[in-house]
């Protein structure tokens, strides 16, 4: 259960989700009982159902930025920009730290021509990522990406980004109740929300409290290492507030259900309890892994979207329920075409 291979499926490129269905509530729910490993097919609108009066759901708030820059360099050569740590304040100073694609790699001093006039210089280049330093015409970075910047779409969605796109990412690519900006990536499992089914739960009785764990770029890395054991994780900015943690513990203290919406929710609700499972007020950099043989302490049901290939997604959901278990779901998923990854269906795993 610790060699990469043990993490590998083959999924038909057409069950690949290039676009968001028109309606986030209708995709399909796959439910999974993690005891027993057996399952059922539902629609995600039927969610509403499987939640008791007595559970808390815990939601990511973070909002994807526009983080995805197109410009050239002073050659006329294409550049493209992904800025990785607007999370951690950056906004403020115009100065980031960024992955960029270009044709030749660019070095200390070089600069970026941007269409809206801005102009950016590198200042420093360290193991692959460059530190850039944003002037912006009319001074506001902010403005700037949300002018010209385009949503940092995962590699497996094909489209060219610097086309009009046939659906609005920026609205579609973001869960309903995003509200602090900072991630490259979404925390896709909140994206079956809608904000009338999340009412309905709330009418229900549950408790939705929110967390924040701004997605970054290791997301989109691919686990190099034959033992997984040996992998590392890039660490995540992440905040609990204290109303957040009182939900919570107070759920684990009466015997109630703590639901977890997706996998950086599950990582950082680890992350941030004690040896006894109680959920810590704070903030930092979150760099858990949880593979298979971890001992959750927080989350007893989760819901998840399906996870590539040999990803560390893939095995922390195959730490919660059994590695067998979820290949044998994924299984069964793919033969009732089930849409996989970020714009695809769901699991309920309980």
């Amino acid at each position: 259960m610790f060699s990469l291979t043990d993490y590998s499926y083959h999924l038909p490129q057409e069950q690949i989700a290039q676009q968001p269905l028109a309606q986030r509530e209708q995709s399909k729910l796959l439910c999974m009982d993690r005891e027993s490993g057996s399952l059922s097919h539902h629609k995600f609108c039927e969610i509403c159902e499987m939640l008791l009066p007595s559970d808390v759901l815990v939601i990511n708030n973070t909002e994807v930025i526009p983080g995805r820059l197109f410009g050239k360099k002073d050659t006329g050569g294409k550049a493209e920009v992904l800025i990785l740590d607007y999370g951690n304040g950056t906004k403020n100073s115009g100065i980031c730290k960024c992955l960029i694609k270009a044709s030749k790699g660019l070095r200390k001093g070089a600069r970026l021509f941007f269409q809206d006039g801005t102009i950016a210089e590198i200042t420093d280049v360290n193991d692959g990522i460059h530190t850039v330093k944003f002037s912006c015409n009319g001074g506001d970075f902010e403005d700037m990406l949300y002018r010209i910047g385009k949503t940092p779409l995962p590699p497996y969605i094909l489209r060219n980004q610097e086309v009009v796109s046939p659906c609005d990412d920026r609205t579609t690519y973001q869960t309903v109740y995003a509200s602090q900006k900072g991630a490259i990536a979404a925390p896709t499992a909140g994206f079956h929300f809608s904000a009338s089914l999340l009412e309905k739960i709330k009418s229900k009785g549950v408790k939705v409290v929110a967390i924040t764990l701004h997605v970054g770029y290791g997301t989109f890395l691919p686990v190099r290492v034959s033992d997984i054991r040996e992998h590392r994780m890039h660490s995540e900015r992440y905040s609990v507030s204290e109303q957040t943690v009182e939900v919570i513990n107070r759920a684990k203290t009466e015997g109630s259900r703590v639901i977890a919406v997706g996998t950086t929710c599950v990582r950082t609700l680890e992350y941030a309890s004690d040896a006894k499972g109680n959920v810590r007020v704070g903030a930092g950099e979150c760099d858990l892994f949880i593979y298979p043989g971890y001992s959750f302490r927080v989350a007893d049901a989760m819901i998840t979207n399906f996870h590539l290939p040999e990803s560390t997604l893939l095995m922390l959901v195959s730490a919660f329920a059994g590695r067998e278990k979820i290949l044998n779901a994924y299984k069964e998923a793919i033969e009732k075409n089930y849409r996989f990854y970020s714009y695809g269906d769901a699991m309920f795993i309980s």
